[in-house]
């Protein structure tokens, strides 16, 4: 197992929803966990680089409802 934390940016603001939909989304396969940015303005997420890609992330955390897009480089 490769684990990789990567940053992405909300799309919209923190709400009820947007939380429980994050919550749900720590049991999508390979995702290890989600964690809210201190800003609230971005998601902190370790995953399974040997069984995802950055994209498929950013891609299911968009089919669980959760706006994000890539986070500038740190």
């Amino acid at each position: 197992m490769t684990k990789v934390q990567k940053h992405f940016r909300l799309e919209r603001k923190l709400d009820e929803t947007l939380m429980q939909q994050i919550a749900d989304a720590n049991s999508i396969y390979g995702i290890e966990w989600i964690r809210i940015a201190p800003s609230r303005e971005e998601l902190i997420v370790e995953f399974d680089a040997s069984r995802l890609r950055t994209n498929d992330v950013e891609m299911a955390l968009q089919r669980a409802g959760i706006p994000v897009s890539d986070a500038p480089a740190r």
